[in-house]
């Protein structure tokens, strides 16, 4: 067979360079030795979730921390899964979390030297190499229908045999060159196939820079490389593109495992030397005492865009899945609490092996941590940003008087106390918080513990002689004198030492004076509550606390 004459009937094109000018074009990126690239290369769906943040952040970690370079890629060969504004999506998602790409695909930068960085933009390297592949007789066209393929699984699934185009199952793999033109002529359309030379009776092992070694075996699956609109597979562009932009590390999900034996072969025919390749662990829950993969259809949380429109703040999140990247990330920072983590020296070696489980209750904690060290201002720099992109119009109207939330901040946060409160875990629950704090949002649940003519006697006593002018020692003590005054101890030490002869203590009576003021039995200092409220709201409140 003339398989010159047969790759240029089935790829025409004269426009295609000599595989050499295509090598010439891209070349080596002069980095420093050590210096890894690595890469995100999403579809372009629109959908990009936790675990896409997982293994970006670990890209962007490795290719910084070694002085190299992360770039993004768009591997949209498949067209029917093309989202608008998809890319756009991937770089904000990314960008809110802290995690930026050095080049790539909508990407303003002057190292865009290795593009198009969307994979339909590259038509011709990859019928080039393919051109290529026909001609050492590596690749064939195939024109099995949709329906013959169909055919041939139901039939392997019925023997209990692997599925795929392989051995006797490759029907047009040794077609005659009379056989190929006349469906060539008969106008029936063919996708392009590896000619695979791998033999599943053949161990490979290979290693893993995650996993270590693993045992493998060759590859023997003719898959397609080029599909009908001469648009290639993600197979075969990703080995073309990973080759020409230098990468020289895929981190990518164990999901993938299965492929490597395609991907490994290759990279073989193509000439071209093998990335290293590090296959994450997947990311599990505990659900009912049992551990599972987190789930699109089940987990709201596998989505990035929970943890915006809940309002977790960003560097938390990064935090955490830094703790279950690397296994000694929270040692490291216990001794260096003040520095940045991107100081940290991250490692590939590091991470784990097994599956990583996703702790909610870890991340908030980690999240409440993080949001006790911003100031007021910087605190609501936070929660204004999530009130402007998700919040209601009450909400855009009360964080429109910046000093009068920065006067609420200062009070629940602690700042400028003793200690610093650790009460917001994100900024959808902190704005919640002070929903109090405003007449439009004030939903008080009057739960007293007491009868009414007590609750009111109280309420009425203190609205007497309210002054806010008066600093928490004197707030105090009228507080104590209507304690007294309606048969509550003045002393927590009197009630102690003979509670049968009170009502109640006198945090009992702050506890009335409270859920009138604040509609709850717990808050912040009351008296600075009332203060932030001013004494006209302070008493409308009381008045319209009693029963």
């Amino acid at each position: 067979m003339d398989l010159k004459k047969l790759a240029s009937t089935l790829i025409p094109d004269d426009n295609l360079l000599p595989l050499e000018e295509y090598e010439k074009a891209y070349p080596e990126r002069q980095l420093e030795k050590g210096a890894e690239v690595t890469r995100l290369a999403p579809s372009p769906t629109g959908f990009i979730h936790l675990g896409n943040l997982y293994s970006a952040l670990a890209d962007e970690r490795i290719a910084h921390t070694t002085g190299g370079i992360f770039y993004l890629r768009i591997e949209d060969t498949d067209l029917k899964r093309k989202v608008d504004g998809a890319v756009e999506s991937v770089i904000r998602s990314l960008n809110y979390f802290g995690v930026n790409f050095d080049e790539g695909a909508e990407i303003d930068s002057p190292l865009n030297k290795y593009g198009p960085y969307y994979q339909r933009q590259r038509a011709d390297i990859y019928r080039a190499y393919a051109k290529d592949l026909i001609e050492r007789g590596l690749a064939y066209p195939c024109f099995c229908t949709e329906d013959e393929l169909n055919a041939v699984r139901e039939e392997q699934t019925a023997g209990k045999e692997i599925t795929g185009y392989y051995g006797k199952y490759a029907k047009c793999r040794n077609l005659s060159e009379e056989q190929i033109y006349a469906n060539l002529k008969a106008g029936k359309p063919f996708v392009i196939r590896l000619k695979s030379q791998g033999d599943t009776s053949n161990k490979i092992t290979f290693r893993d820079a995650i996993k270590g070694d693993i045992t493998v075996t060759e590859n023997d699956q003719d898959v397609v490389i080029l599909k009908s609109d001469g648009i290639p597979t993600y197979h075969f562009a990703h080995a073309i593109d990973d080759h020409f932009m230098h990468t020289t590390l895929v981190i990518r999900g164990e999901e993938w495992l299965s492929s490597l034996p395609i991907h490994l072969e290759l990279f073989k025919v193509l000439g071209f030397a093998l990335p290293k390749y590090g296959h994450t662990c997947s990311l599990m829950k505990v659900d009912n005492g049992v551990k599972r993969k987190l789930s699109k259809r089940k987990d709201p949380e596998l989505s990035l865009d929970y943890y915006r429109s809940a309002g977790y703040y960003p560097k938390a999140v990064v935090k955490y899945l830094m703790t279950i990247l690397n296994s000694n990330f929270e040692e490291w920072e216990r001794k260096n609490p003040q520095a940045d983590y991107r100081d940290f020296k991250f490692s590939i070696s590091k991470m784990g092996k097994s599956g990583a489980l996703f702790d909610i209750d870890k991340l908030n904690d980690i999240s409440k941590a993080e949001l006790s060290t911003l100031s007021a201002e910087q605190t609501y720099d936070f929660l204004n940003g999530w009130v402007q992109e998700f919040g209601t119009d009450k909400d855009r109207q009360h964080f429109a008087d910046k000093q009068y939330i920065i006067k609420i901040l200062n009070l629940i946060c602690g700042i400028g106390g003793k200690k610093r409160r650790k009460d917001i875990v994100r900024a959808e629950s902190g704005v919640r918080m002070i929903d109090y704090f405003f007449d439009d949002t004030f939903a008080p649940d009057y739960c007293y513990r007491f009868d009414n003519a007590t609750v009111n006697a109280v309420i009425e006593g203190f609205a007497a002689v309210y002054d806010e002018a008066d600093d928490n020692s004197a707030w105090f003590a009228k507080v104590k004198q209507i304690a007294a005054d309606n048969g509550f101890a003045a002393e927590m030490s009197d009630y102690k030492a003979n509670p049968e002869s009170y009502k109640g203590s006198v945090a009992d009576v702050a506890e009335i004076l409270r859920i009138a003021v604040t509609g709850m039995p717990n808050s912040p200092d009351l008296c600075t509550v009332m203060g932030i409220l001013g004494k006209s709201r302070t008493l409308a409140r009381l008045n319209a606390g009693k029963r």
